[in-house]
């Protein structure tokens, strides 16, 4: 939320995309972010030793986060090493989520090995592919994913922090 609140609406908004083109990217984002969530839950209905519905869904979530970042390096100015700052300590917990309980051993290495290559891949093509492209199209990327952001932090971690007895430094 702090990255998209300091960095990319700025950066969005300096651009001078048509507005069309946000609200229909922001659109497009949500939609998205909600069939990737249906589809994960309807993989997850065949649970396994390891949940291949949330494995999909990380992986492709990572990917959509290494796009952005490449996108808000393209941008230029402080975005991507922002967007990168933030989504790191995002893909932490992620990472860690995944590996806790459904890995052991050798595995949590390889997965581990699997999510970096997979956010440095999209972040490096990310970055390649929108280089010197259009404002329009940085702009439409960045609002994509703006949405995509908002929709995990709204659906996992409100979710989540209204299911335990709120305290002090749950706020903090």
């Amino acid at each position: 939320m702090a990255a998209l609140a300091v960095e990319v609406l700025p950066e969005i908004k300096e651009e001078h995309a048509p507005w069309w083109v946000l609200i229909g990217s922001f659109f497009i984002g949500g939609i998205m972010m909600y069939i990737l969530k249906l589809w994960s839950m309807h993989l997850e209905e065949n649970i396994n030793a390891l949940n291949y519905g949330l494995v999909a869904a990380i992986f492709i979530d990572v990917a959509v986060d290494g796009f952005l970042i490449g996108a808000g390096f393209a941008a230029g100015g402080e975005t991507g090493f922002v967007l990168a700052l933030g989504l790191s300590v995002e893909l932490l917990f992620l990472g860690l989520s995944l590996v806790s309980d459904a890995l052991h051993g050798w595995k949590v290495f390889a997965m581990t090995t699997l999510l970096s290559l997979n956010v440095l891949m999209f972040s490096v093509s990310g970055y390649f592919l929108l280089s010197g492209a259009p404002v329009a199209i940085i702009s439409s990327i960045l609002s994509f994913g703006v949405a995509a952001l908002l929709y995990l932090v709204t659906d996992e971690l409100l979710v989540e922090a209204h299911t335990i007895e709120e305290k002090p430094s749950s706020t903090l």
